[in-house]
């Protein structure tokens, strides 16, 4: 195995299998080692996160209350107006965000929809924040309008291993989401990519999914690692749970072969004791998302993490001076 702590785009799966294998107390040794060459160890990025359009999704994937062939109550909603876009924005910034991210339940962005994209993007950068989007699959010509509006990071997670992806989505390929990415890289915005971890997946499919997010030409700057939430009604609500110490794993092998990116802790941590939360900071989390709701599912209050912060000494990032902050 080459020097741990070098960026890297050959990693096999084998050699990921083999950190997964090591002893505990070695693999977060190692992880909060190359954490420090790169990163304060105690500091923590944070990003709110905004559904701006909810439900309706023409998708199959077996983890989303979002989809619209599962029953799971969720209300669909259109799209967000810009002025309520705008305000949460605000609400997020006065709370300690650095970063805005916006979500839609689309397969991809129709046409019509993109002018207001577009004025949400110019609104929230003019805040001082950075912007992010999720809203599906982009072609070249989305990714540019997207990237010329001033997006900072699109996020498009590849879910899990290749090898597993049919039990998961049958809607859309492996190589679709892979093509979002490279859209997205070549108009010359930032890549937010993970997965989702407690899908019934075995250990080597999580090791495939890392695998795949470091061996990217270039790996992504934001690398969401999320925990299944499991949402009566979809096919995934009766799996068996995660172990928490498999998770934290993930947490600190995403790290060590991603030595650059802000590995976000995400979704899932609602029910997360702080033990749990502590020990994944210190195998390399250093991200996470601020506020009560990711998209339609809970997260702690901002209260929580604060507290949370406050006990283990973590300060979060600043939010960037607004007058070096393009607002076109």
């Amino acid at each position: 195995m080459q020097t741990l702590g070098a960026i890297r785009n050959d990693w096999t799966t084998t050699e990921v299998r083999d950190l997964f294998a090591r002893p505990f107390n070695d693999l977060i040794h190692t992880a909060q080692s190359i954490h420090r060459q790169y990163f304060d160890p105690n500091e923590v990025q944070v990003s709110t996160l905004l559904s701006i359009k909810t439900g309706a999704c023409p998708e199959d994937c077996k983890y989303c209350p979002q989809s619209a062939r599962y029953d799971t109550g969720l209300k669909k909603e259109r799209l967000m107006d810009v002025e309520t876009v705008l305000q949460r924005a605000t609400e997020a910034r006065q709370s300690g965000s650095t970063r805005f991210c916006m979500g839609a339940a689309w397969r991809n962005p129709n046409d019509r929809d993109m002018p207001a994209v577009i004025k949400m993007i110019q609104g929230v950068r003019s805040l001082g924040l950075e912007t992010c989007m999720t809203l599906g699959m982009l072609s070249h010509k989305q990714s540019l309008m997207l990237q010329q509006a001033g997006l900072d990071y699109y996020n498009h997670n590849l879910d899990t291993s290749p090898e597993y992806y049919g039990n998961i989505t049958t809607t859309r390929t492996y190589q679709d989401r892979l093509d979002t990415l490279g859209h997205v890289r070549e108009a010359g915005m930032k890549v937010c990519s993970g997965g989702i971890v407690g899908m019934g997946e075995s250990a080597s499919d999580r090791a495939g999914l890392l695998v795949q997010l470091a061996n990217l030409d270039t790996q992504p700057e934001s690398v969401p690692i999320n925990k299944l939430v499991k949402v009566a009604g979809t096919p995934l609500d009766q799996v068996e749970e995660l172990d928490a110490f498999e998770f934290i794993r993930t947490i600190a092998v995403a790290r060590i072969m991603m030595p650059k990116s802000h590995v976000r802790l995400s979704a899932g941590r609602e029910d997360m004791n702080e033990q749990t939360q502590a020990l994944c900071f210190m195998a390399g989390a250093n991200s996470i998302f601020y506020g009560a709701q990711l998209l339609t599912t809970p997260n702690p209050e901002a209260d929580a993490d604060t507290r949370l912060f406050r006990k283990l000494g973590i300060n979060t990032e600043q939010v960037p001076d607004e007058s070096n902050q393009p607002t076109a």
